[in-house]
């Protein structure tokens, strides 16, 4: 730990960089560092799994990403890797998938960008982290959601996005985004007048001051997240999965999202933003591309040695319309996951050999989240519950999954999610539930990592969600970062014992609630 600590400062404490002669042949003299290129949004690592893992990075210009990977500190014994090229078709984002990693070991990484003759060559920026054990050693990982919402943006003076280098300092072995990764439909004005003579003093770009419409303006609210110090300290560190939700968007989106009375908007064609905003997240998330035949996929397993799969879900792309949520049976207008992801999920849990098989949501289970009145005058809804009573609408998804999973003896699925603002501990309670077909699970609430506090929600009665504990700011809307009410999850899995311990920890790293749960074995799963 002594050596982490002593790496992180001599390399990432103020986005300083090495310039090590391990890296090639040294560039030609540059009279400017306005003549080479610059890697101007830092370095992320992500979806580290199997013998591999993404190193993202983002040039100013025209320029070829390399990368250098060692299992020394000294990068006495480096490869280089040559990487993509950088263009305006990326918004100059590049990213390499190192393969052919060692199980359990320490790996630190250099990027930098030569320009397209190959002669100059931007300064490096490095990193680390650890790959996947082979074995069972612990393992901890980290999760929240929601970064940059309500027009709570880089606010220097505060110390800027403080949660991530709360969260960095627990060095866990990777943080899950469960989503809500920027805020395309809240702009960030440069001053919000707190309570009292106070005032929240916003870093503020172009691209953040209004709405996002354009491809350019998508891209630049990434941008500007990756322009906080805590938040690329921490990318450099802690290897991220990041899912996405609604605001990487427009808020609440759906088929049924109708921008005709929002005079923030120009662009009216939401299927246009959704598939800009796609681009965008696609470009900056450090994830793995699923391939040709679905290239815009999100939903996916991480698989994390031989006590954790994380299956990371999309609980946006394949959604029937908000609606009132109440159908009686389960068809497109139902639809939440849709039947491919819901089978790619039901499967992969069961053939899971996994000790622990950690769910990622994008939203919560039972907790009511609404979106407005249909023509009807019904109550609307935005995530999967719909006011007590038995399974509808988008409900009988769930219901056929939990239903599967106590059939085929499915043990040890615990759900963790962000998205309401608030820190939360549910137990799904078959014994207290209108639907009764499944064995019980927890689910954990974490967030927000930087915007504004709301909450707590209700709790629908279908699947007997227990309210086990909750921090919120009990119906205040709005709340600033700077009043606290930032919270992110932290779970550690016991390599010996197989126990999962998961603690709820607030902005300054206080644990507010903490629960182990011991690991059930069943025959051939876990």
């Amino acid at each position: 730990m002594t050596n982490r600590r002593r790496f992180l400062q001599t390399s990432l404490a103020s986005g300083a960089s090495l310039a090590l002669p391990a890296f090639g042949q040294a560039p030609a003299v540059i009279a400017s560092d306005r003549a080479r290129p610059q890697a101007t949004s830092g370095l992320q690592i992500g979806d580290v799994t199997g013998d591999r893992a993404i190193i993202w990075s983002r040039a100013d210009r025209p320029s070829r990403l390399m990368v250098e990977r060692s299992f020394h500190e000294d990068f006495r014994d480096a490869v280089r890797v040559r990487g993509p090229l950088a263009l305006e078709t990326s918004d100059f984002t590049a990213r390499v998938d190192l393969t052919g990693l060692p199980a359990s070991r320490d790996v630190f990484v250099r990027v930098a960008f030569e320009d397209l003759s190959g002669k100059v060559r931007s300064e490096p920026l490095q990193g680390r982290f650890r790959t996947v054990p082979a074995n069972r050693r612990d393992v901890t990982f980290a999760w929240s959601g929601d970064t940059a919402g309500q027009g709570w943006g880089i606010n220097q003076e505060w110390g800027g996005m403080k949660c991530y280098e709360t969260l960095r300092r627990d060095h866990p072995d990777f943080f899950v985004h469960c989503g809500d990764t920027i805020y395309a439909d809240g702009p960030i004005a440069a001053q919000v007048q707190l309570p009292g003579d106070a005032v929240w003093k916003n870093l503020v770009t172009e691209e953040v001051n209004k709405v996002a419409e354009s491809l350019k303006e998508f891209r630049g609210r990434y941008a500007y997240n990756l322009m906080d110090d805590n938040v690329r300290r921490m990318s450099a560190e802690v290897p991220q999965i990041w899912q996405w939700d609604d605001h990487e968007v427009s808020n609440n989106w759906s088929a049924s999202k109708d921008l005709a009375a929002d005079k923030r908007y120009v662009e009216k064609d939401v299927p246009l933003l959704i598939a800009r905003a796609t681009r965008a997240f696609l470009e900056y998330a450090p994830l793995r591309y699923h391939g040709a035949d679905e290239s815009e996929r999100v939903y996916r397993k991480i698989a994390y040695g031989p006590l954790l799969d994380v299956f990371v879900l999309d609980m946006r792309s394949y959604r029937g319309a908000n609606s009132y949520n109440r159908q009686d049976k389960l068809d497109a207008d139902a639809a939440f996951l849709g039947p491919q992801q819901l089978a790619w999920l039901k499967r992969g849990l069961k053939e899971s050999k996994a000790l622990w098989k950690v769910v990622s949501a994008d939203m919560p289970i039972g907790l009511l989240v609404g979106d407005g009145k249909d023509a009807q005058g019904r109550d609307m809804f935005e995530a999967v519950a719909n006011g007590d009573g038995p399974a509808l609408g988008r409900e009988f998804e769930f219901a056929n999954l939990f239903s599967f999973l106590k059939k085929e003896n499915v043990r040890n699925t615990v759900w963790i999610t962000a998205d309401v603002h608030y820190c939360a501990a549910h137990f799904y309670d078959p014994r207290k539930a209108q639907f009764t077909d499944f064995a019980p699970f927890w689910e954990f609430v974490a967030g927000p990592m930087h915007a504004g506090g709301f909450g707590p929600n209700k709790l629908d009665n279908t699947f007997g969600p227990q309210l086990v504990f909750q921090k919120a700011p009990d119906g205040r809307v709005n709340v600033p970062p700077s009043e606290g009410g930032q919270f992110y999850g932290l779970a550690k899995i016991d390599g010996k014992t197989g126990a999962l311990k998961v603690q709820l920890k607030d902005l300054g790293g206080a644990v507010v609630f903490e629960r182990t749960l011991n690991a059930a074995r069943a025959p051939g799963n876990g």
